[in-house]
């Protein structure tokens, strides 16, 4: 057996459908492979970059593997950004490269480089992934892709590299004599667990307000159900990071909305005059906690779990006190803490959930004059499109602004998801990422919200939907430029919009007309009252639509905690008895207001 054909039909029994793959000189071998094995097909994006958010995004869908193949040299470098963006939110996608023959690789010459298109790759991966190795004798085939595949799924998850030789790729393999990888056995879970557990309990029962923090961490341990059952069990406010703000409905009555320097006000405020946290799954970044990380939930006890060790230590380093500090599985955590804490009472919250109402309703994030507003306002775009969205759709969304909007306002229903790359938050992770779906979901409708900024950085990707023709529904922000800067600029820069606006150096772009090139059916939208007649008609018709929603320059995002200050400049907390009999607490959230 040809050692690429060995390798097709491994990532086939791997359960991968589809491979997103850039053909090349060095990567010929393994796509003609594919298209050779039963079970596996490949898809060309545009371009590498677009391959590997492609798979990035198949494998948030699918739950299992995703894959990419690219090219030496250019093709490979090509895939570092949607890399970065696997790795840094914990996704398992193994990404293979081909590369020049091992007899004309530089090896210890000390030249730059001795084969067409040679790069050291694996040095250039090598800090944005889990596992990346060069494959050096056609023997260890069957061993790296088993290591690499256990290692991009075990433990904290992560992308894996293999780098192919051409020569090898041609190699003749015997599957029966290939050496397989053993994972090594699983170590018991600490019984410092159960005390730490005991303690978590012990701290919920005594309690007047706290509030339960659910990460991405939750969904990659499997352990939704757990969290859904301890939510509803134990009657606890909750505040989901954006990486699982679709866990449950936005109207269940223990949601209180999303937090931190881009979240609602009532969440901060939640958040801020907490006596308790409980953060699961998150590694509650700067753009969770606000700056300093000292600041944050400045008089609440605090309980952290996190699989990852590093995570944890991190907050003593940037003068966070934790209570509690749990280095565990989400899963395992959430299985433990259900089993015990049935048989604890815990106190009357009532109170507390009052407040969060009450502060909902002072602080609504789409105030009705909004409405009122003859252009579109960008979170009256959002509000219509969660009424029209149906239970279960999945949305992929990119950054900047739109993600702001999208993530403060769209309210969520039964089964939906929403798909971004939440830390590396690259522009252009939308588009390709809505062809990832798409085919992880067997060809499915995808809702992809873009901004003309974020659109443009993979624009080749639209020829991509049309070739398969993918029935996906993008909806284009369209403010003529990039917005979230524009508003760092008004923070800081006095308003002068220099790179981030078509006066500032930007080019003006008619993006209806290039989807109707591609061969997209297009509509345009630019006042309030025709927003809802034109959603419903980009989701009446079938294939893909592009609809460009034209907003103004000047709408920002609000509110927003200005960079370096703590996500609310709050009153002095309340003591317990204060705050039952006054329950006022003034806000002071730093934010940008509207022209």
């Amino acid at each position: 057996m040809k050692l690429s054909d060995y390798v097709a039909k491994f990532l086939a029994e791997q359960g991968i459908r589809h491979v997103f793959a850039v053909t090349g000189g060095a990567a010929a071998h393994l796509i003609d492979s594919i298209a050779k094995t039963q079970g596996i097909e490949y898809v060309c994006p545009q371009h590498e970059q677009a391959g590997a958010m492609a798979a990035d995004a198949y494998a948030r869908v699918t739950g299992n593997l995703g894959a990419a193949i690219a090219t030496s040299g250019p093709g490979a470098t090509n895939l570092l950004t949607g890399i970065c963006s696997a790795y840094y939110d914990s996704i398992p996608v193994l990404y293979i490269t081909g590369q020049v023959a091992t007899f004309r690789q530089k090896k210890d010459t000390g030249v730059r480089q001795i084969g067409f298109q040679e790069t050291d790759v694996i040095a250039m991966f090598r800090h944005v992934t889990n596992y990346s190795v060069q494959i050096r004798n056609e023997k260890d085939i069957r061993y790296e892709l088993e290591k690499a595949c256990y290692l991009a799924k075990d433990g904290r998850p992560g992308p894996v590299l293999v780098d192919i030789p051409d020569n090898l790729q041609r190699a003749a393999v015997d599957p029966k004599k290939l050496k397989g990888f053993v994972a090594p056995c699983k170590k018991n879970i600490p019984a410092l667990i159960d005390k730490q557990i005991d303690s978590c309990i012990k701290m919920l029962s005594c309690a007047d307000r706290p509030v339960v923090i659910l990460g991405g961490g939750v969904r990659l341990a499997g352990a939704i159900r757990e969290a859904k059952r301890f939510i509803n069990k134990q009657k606890l406010p909750f505040a989901p990071t954006w990486a699982v703000a679709d866990i449950l409905p936005s109207r269940h009555a223990c949601s209180i909305g999303t937090f931190g320097t881009h979240g609602t006000r009532y969440a901060n405020f939640a958040v801020q005059n907490a006596d308790l946290i409980l953060s699961i799954g998150s590694r509650l970044d700067t753009k969770a906690t606000g700056s300093p990380i000292s600041t944050f939930a400045r008089g609440a006890k605090k309980i952290i779990v996190d699989i990852d060790k590093n995570e944890l230590g991190k907050f003593k380093r940037f003068n966070l006190d934790v209570d509690v500090l749990i280095h565990c599985d989400a899963k395992v955590f959430l299985q433990k803490l259900n089993a015990k804490i049935q048989r604890v009472k815990k106190k009357n919250i009532s109170a507390w959930f009052r407040q969060i109402s009450t502060w909902k309703s002072a602080y609504p994030i789409c105030p009705s004059r909004y409405c009122g507003e003859k252009k579109i306002n960008p979170y009256v775009f959002v509000k219509t499109l969660s009424r029209k969205c149906k239970n279960g759709d999945h949305l992929v969304v990119d950054t900047g602004c739109c993600l702001a909007w999208m993530m403060q306002g769209f309210e969520f229903k039964k089964d939906q998801r929403l798909f971004h790359d939440w830390n590396n938050t690259a522009m252009g992770w939308a588009l390709p990422a809505s062809i990832g779906a798409s085919f992880a979901k067997d060809r499915a409708s995808i809702i992809c919200v873009t901004g003309d900024g974020s659109l443009h950085m993979n624009l080749q990707e639209l020829a991509t939907i049309i070739r398969h023709q993918l029935p996906i529904k993008i909806f284009l922000v369209n403010n003529d430029g990039y917005s979230m800067i524009r508003q760092t600029q008004d923070q800081w820069l006095g308003s002068c919009y220099v790179a981030s606006s078509v006066k500032g150096g930007l080019p003006e772009i008619n993006f209806s007309k290039i989807a109707r090139s591609y061969g997209f059916h297009t509509l345009d939208v630019s006042r309030n009252s025709d927003l809802e007649e034109c959603v419903q008609r980009v989701f009446k018709k079938k294939g893909p639509v592009f609809c460009n929603v034209h907003i103004s320059s000047e709408h920002r995002v609000i509110p927003q905690v200005k960079y370096g200050r703590p996500n609310e400049d709050l009153e002095p907390l309340l003591n317990r008895k204060e705050f039952l009999r006054n329950m006022i607490i003034k806000p002071c959230l730093e934010s940008i207001k509207m022209p």
